[in-house]
């Protein structure tokens, strides 16, 4: 059992670290604190919330991506 806790924790930290520089994607925004801290906050939070950060990022990728295409078609 602890071994499928630490999968997830360690899943999520690499989630974060990859995502890092896309919280904009995940509706954090863009932040103007210290890069590091924040980061390190990020991977906090994806460590626990992994799979919900991974939907709404996907649904905030469908979003754009459909704007895209609207603009493109006007």
């Amino acid at each position: 059992m602890n071994l499928f806790i630490v999968a997830f924790l360690v899943v999520g930290a690499a989630f974060g670290l990859v995502t890092g520089g896309h919280q904009h994607i995940f509706s954090e925004g863009v932040t103007h604190r210290d890069r590091q801290g924040s980061r390190l906050l990020w991977v906090l939070i994806c460590s626990f919330l992994w799979p919900l950060m991974a939907l709404t990022g996907l649904h905030s990728w469908w979003r754009l991506a459909r704007a895209r295409a609207r603009s493109r078609h006007e």
